[in-house]
């Protein structure tokens, strides 16, 4: 009788003694730091609402691409009130999510938008499922398997809230017609 080996995948939980650094609130965004084409970048948010990954002009012009073209695109975007965003381009990029040896890289299409942000990335659902994140804003990290393992990245609570702040003096500029 032959048997067939069993293939052990781990299980990615999430317990109440993993919640670490200072929470804020309970419903902070799950804003992370990760490597972007091999550059630090912080404020990232994660959306389970984005239907597109965004890299906002500040960032992508900081970050000093040139050397990797935007590509031509007639994509738009529309915002939570209807507003539309037009994109400069198309830009794909390495993306490495946690860290040695249980970070993961994927190269990703980003959608480059001039628009004003607290954040300076917004990865959406096409990155969660290349990465396959399991995503918890309670516990505030994300999870994924990698090499036999789970890696995880842990939110920047700190970050978050600043972002928070940001938004809500740039929405109280405003005017109501």
């Amino acid at each position: 009788m032959d048997v067939e080996p069993v293939e052990y995948t781990p299980l990615i939980q999430f317990r109440q003694a993993e919640q670490r650094g200072p929470r804020m609130t309970s419903n902070d965004a799950l804003v992370i730091t990760a490597l972007l084409a091999n550059y630090e970048v912080g404020r990232i948010f994660i959306d389970l609402g984005s239907s597109v990954d965004i890299l906002f002009s500040k960032a992508y012009d900081q970050m000093q691409l040139g050397d990797v073209p935007l590509k031509v695109t007639n994509t738009s975007l529309c915002g939570f009130v209807g507003e539309v965003v037009h994109s400069r381009g198309m830009i794909s990029l390495p993306l490495t999510l946690g860290e040695t040896p249980l970070g993961m890289a994927h190269v990703l299409k980003f959608l480059v938008v001039d628009i004003p942000s607290a954040y300076n990335v917004i990865l959406g659902r096409p990155t969660l499922n290349a990465f396959q994140v399991v995503v918890s804003t309670y516990h505030m990290n994300i999870k994924f398997l990698v090499n036999g393992g789970v890696s995880e990245v842990q939110a920047n609570t700190l970050q978050a809230r600043k972002c928070y702040i940001e938004i809500i003096k740039k929405g109280r500029k405003r005017p109501i017609t």
